[in-house]
């Protein structure tokens, strides 16, 4: 699919690359400022769940644009340097994924306290993590794709 003459995949990775690590950002802030718990709510709903659509709508754009007739002939170091880019999308989708989950479960029990707050906290905190280290991981990849082919 393109947009304007240019594939859709093109446009959606920026809004991976910047909804997935602001998302994490904020997860982070929400989970570790107690004091702005209640502000950052539904900020925090909102950036992972745009986050997570960000990253799978990229996800499948790039399946799609791998797949049209712009590769063919790809071989090599060049292949190589793609199917590394794809390989850490497989995985950043899922881990982008489970975020939003336990994200959802947070905010759902956003008043709960004890053991089940923190540990709801230590998973948003733990998925945030992953999920910028991989988009970061993915964007590299991809980059180094495009840029050092």
């Amino acid at each position: 699919m393109e947009i304007s003459g240019l594939p859709l995949h093109v446009l959606a990775l920026h809004a991976a690359v910047v909804f997935g690590p602001l998302a994490a950002m904020v997860s982070l802030a929400y989970v570790a400022l107690p004091s702005w718990r209640d502000r950052l709510r539904w900020v925090t709903l909102v950036a992972a769940l745009a986050a997570v659509g960000a990253i799978w709508l990229a996800h499948y754009s790039g399946v799609a644009f791998f797949d049209s007739d712009r590769f063919d002939g790809f071989s090599g170091e060049a292949l190589a340097k793609i199917e590394k880019h794809e390989d850490y999308a497989n995985t950043l989708r899922w881990i982008a994924t489970a975020y939003g989950v336990v994200t959802i479960l947070a905010i759902w029990q956003h008043n709960r306290s004890g053991t089940g707050r923190v540990a709801l906290g230590v998973l948003v905190a733990a998925s945030a993590i992953a999920t910028l280290v991989w988009t970061i991981l993915t964007g590299d990849a991809g980059a180094r794709a495009v840029w050092e082919a």
